[in-house]
């Protein structure tokens, strides 16, 4: 993968250039940033211009034998660790590293939803395992193929567990020679601070209107707020919005009949949403999807109250629904709304009880959309 095949981020593009081309090359560093802006293609491509014997200012050269085998994935000194979810199939990385290479260069942006569905096990939660770390040991023991850096990129390194980071947090210290650790990460806040430490940060940031779109439609480019993943499932249409739609509206709606009207037969609505919510068959990524939506949804409909339609991001279907629910969502209540979908995710994620979580976070938002 080369730096031209990525979509924006110039500035992040020439900040990796520059650190190769001026021989400051960290051996640890992570990359950081929302969901679906490049960030596992940089580093990919960021390895094959370091490990490149004939690139140029801009890009690897893209034909000699090293970068031939970058561009399959294939080259012997870059190495990928990722979550699984232990299966009969293999309980480490290696195990599904064909299926992964293959994801990356068919599908190019992806989300951990779309590589738990990938593996066929999107009701569950993966995990970089502590087995994992005794395997990124061997494959830096090996000695080089070639005369480069061996490369290990993290993918999604928050999803170690305890005993795998601690590990890795001993290799960054000591790190064996020649060798740079590309970490890759959604939710930095949830590594351990000891790794944050002794990482180099890069932030990369949201893509730009213009940049997306030269890919979708201006609409499209807009609601995506610098995401090429939700442009593109926006472009597909897999009914999966529609859907998040629909579960927030019957969330608000009971809430606030309960609430303002003292409506207890939407307080059975709210219940039975709860336990649908909290289906295992929905799985967790789903779970934390929808709550992610129903944030920014908060945030959608506190922002329309401000009469500034050039700053909201929504479709035409949640245009129609917040034009009359907009005023519930106020500087009275907004932050707690947040913090209540915001902490219900957090608690999905540590593979809390669902069905106590999603009714409680009912009964919350009975309690704050009636201020």
């Amino acid at each position: 993968m080369q730096f031209r095949d990525i979509i924006g981020q110039e500035s992040v593009k020439q900040r990796l250039r520059l650190s190769v081309q001026e021989g400051r090359i960290p051996h640890a560093q992570i990359l950081v940033g929302p969901e679906g802006v490049g960030k596992l293609q940089l580093a990919v491509a960021y390895a094959q211009y370091l490990n490149c014997p004939h690139r140029t200012d801009t890009d690897s050269c893209g034909v000699c034998p090293t970068c031939l085998q970058y561009q399959n994935l294939q080259h012997p000194d870059l190495h990928f660790a990722f979550p699984i979810v232990k299966t009969d199939a293999g309980d480490v990385c290696n195990d599904f590293m064909d299926l992964f290479r293959q994801t990356l260069l068919t599908q190019h942006y992806f989300s951990l939803d779309d590589w738990y569905k990938t593996m066929g096990v999107e009701t569950k939660q993966g995990m970089i395992y502590e087995k994992e770390s005794s395997e990124i040991l061997r494959k830096l023991s090996l000695k080089a193929f070639g005369e480069g850096y061996k490369v290990m990129i993290v993918w999604q390194p928050e999803k170690m567990n305890q005993v795998c980071a601690n590990k890795l947090l001993k290799l960054l210290e000591e790190p064996p020679q020649d060798t740079v650790f590309l970490l890759v990460s959604e939710h930095p806040d949830q590594l351990l601070s000891t790794i944050i430490s002794r990482v180099q940060q890069i932030r990369v940031p949201a893509l730009s209107e213009e940049e997306l779109a030269a890919h979708f439609s201006p609409d499209i480019a807009h609601i995506a707020a610098g995401s090429y993943l939700t442009a593109k499932r926006i472009a597909e249409d897999n009914g999966q919005n529609k859907q998040f739609l629909a579960d927030f509206i019957a969330l608000m709606r009971n809430a606030w009949k309960v609430g303002h009207q003292r409506d207890y037969t939407a307080l059975q609505e709210l219940r039975k949403w709860s336990l649908e919510m909290a289906d295992a068959k929905v799985g967790r990524e789903r779970q934390k999807a929808f709550l992610q939506y129903a944030l920014r949804q908060v945030r959608e409909n506190y922002i329309r109250n401000l009469a500034h339609p050039e700053m909201n991001y929504q479709t035409t279907d949640e245009a129609a629904f917040s034009e009359k629910f907009c005023p519930f969502i106020h500087s009275g209540n907004v932050e707690l709304l947040t913090e209540e979908l915001s902490l219900a995710e957090q608690q999905i994620a540590q593979n809390g009880n669902a069905k106590i979580i999603f009714f409680d976070l009912c009964l919350k938002m009975i309690v704050h959309i009636k201020k």
